[in-house]
């Protein structure tokens, strides 16, 4: 079934051993260079330092599982968890030193130099072994052998990604399924979930992944005790996608094991205020010649504040530079009720392409989208995010979004999204709208935030669909 090696199934333990001790050698090897490099003579100190190190990041490295199987876990992911615990064992026996009275300007820059040369030594070997290892695997060698219990989206989805995956090395055998009998993947269907113990005893698989719904409580039971003998690892891959469950995290009090549906926005939250700040610090000057022109116009209220949907459903007021007339709301009352066209427009849109409102200086503002400016300000008070869904008005969430809203409600709205980034106001169905903002809630990260701020600040140049 495969052309893999025995050396690798049979001593994996031994090499794992040797790359521990290897780890070990490069964290004794970074304290020599960074003596060395600073000039301090080997004070013995170092000694129990090195072992205090040592005993601490290996116990660590355990808990976090450093040292197990790298396949299906990002390089990202072993990179973060490595400098996560290298910082924590480093200050904690760090801490206990300076506890301890010992101190001076050369030992402590020795200190500073051994902690970057570490984690960049460790980190290399990393990279460096992950490298050998991917190129390995992708050339057939060292593989592991999987089938999957369950036929359907979920299934064939896995099929997918471990497929797109060489790096893995992990290669699916096939699926068993009681209900699929052809399926539109390279994959075979192997025979019914009953028949899959038997499989396990004439064939090696490494690993089963049950992607069953999670209502075959039965089926799952009796696979998990049944099959757990037979040396493959077990495990199971919740339909999530069905749930919205995509930036879930599973929590546990006790024996309970809970999902936690609210999304993590630590990270979310810190990039908002590193954003707005720089955003309100660079932008400050124009805001102010802003508020003048707007005041020197009609002389009304330089700011309008409308409410709008905030993340739990509650209300706040988003703020914008005024770019309608005073008492524009009454105004708006009498426009629709006198113009069909344009109630029909508003009924579909919630805006008028040419709004009788709209002051001078507020059509120039609205073409660059700088009347959206003071929306900062709501970031900074944790109301908004800069990148995030349509700020909406309650009729909007129980008209339009309906099944969608409790994860529209999940994040935060945002000074820009994927809507303001593309079509803006060109786009002529409200659903589309509704569509676009559930997908960037279920796929926001960091790398797509920065993509949809670039977008956004091109569609401001050349004003399209803005009004």
């Amino acid at each position: 079934m495969s052309k893999t090696p025995s050396l690798f199934r049979t001593h994996g333990l031994v090499f794992n051993h040797l790359f521990q001790v290897g780890e070990m050698c490069l964290t004794i090897l970074s304290l020599i260079l960074a003596a060395d490099f600073v000039g301090y003579p080997w004070n013995p100190m170092f000694n129990i330092l090195l072992v205090m190190v040592l005993i601490l990041y290996n116990m660590m490295a355990r808990r976090y599982e450093l040292y197990s199987s790298k396949r299906g876990r990002s390089v990202w992911a072993e990179l973060n968890t490595l400098v996560r615990v290298w910082c924590f064992s480093f200050i904690v026996c760090l801490t206990a030193f300076f506890l301890g009275g010992i101190s001076g300007a050369n030992f402590r820059k020795t200190l500073v130099s051994w902690f970057i040369a570490g984690i960049v030594m460790l980190a290399l070997d990393r990279l460096l072994l992950r490298a050998v290892f991917d190129y390995i695997r992708k050339k057939g060698y060292n593989r592991r052998f999987a089938v999957i219990v369950g036929a359907g989206e979920v299934g064939l989805t896995l099929a997918r990604n471990l497929e797109n995956a060489a790096w893995s090395g992990i290669k699916v055998v096939g699926f068993f399924d009681d209900k699929t009998e052809s399926i539109s993947s390279t994959v075979p269907i192997l025979g019914k979930t009953a028949d899959l113990d038997s499989f396990l005893r004439s064939h090696q698989i490494d690993y089963v992944y049950m992607a069953l719904p999670m209502r075959a409580e039965e089926k799952i039971r009796r696979i998990v005790g049944k099959c757990r003998t037979f040396g493959a690892e077990l495990y199971m891959v919740p339909d999530f996608f069905a749930f919205y469950l995509l930036h879930s995290r599973v929590e546990q009090i006790g024996n309970v094991i809970m999902l936690n549906f609210n999304p993590y926005m630590a990270w979310k939250r810190y990039f908002d205020l590193f954003f707005s700040v720089l955003a309100i610090i660079a932008f400050s000057p124009l805001m102010f010649l802003i508020a003048i022109l707007i005041k020197l116009e009609d002389r009304g209220p330089v700011f309008y504040g409308h409410k709008r949907i905030a993340a739990t459903g509650r209300e706040f007021k988003c703020w914008k530079f005024r770019t309608m007339f005073v008492n524009a709301d009454k105004k708006l009352a009498e426009i629709l009720e006198s113009d069909p066209e344009a109630k029909k427009e508003w009924d579909v849109c919630f805006k008028l392409k040419n709004d009788p409102r709209v002051t001078k200086i507020g059509k120039f503002l609205r073409k660059t989208s700088l009347d959206e400016l003071p929306q900062f300000f709501n970031v900074l008070t944790g109301e908004m995010s800069v990148v995030g869904a349509r700020p909406i008005v309650e009729k909007e969430l129980y008209e339009y979004y309906r099944e969608h809203g409790g994860l529209y409600c999940s994040l935060k709205p945002g000074i820009t999204g994927p809507w303001q980034a593309g079509k803006r106001n060109d786009t002529e169905d409200y659903n589309e709208r509704v569509q676009l903002d559930a997908w960037y809630v279920q796929n926001y990260s960091l790398r797509l935030d920065l993509k949809i701020i670039f977008k956004t600040a091109a569609s401001m140049v050349h004003g399209k669909g803005a009004y």
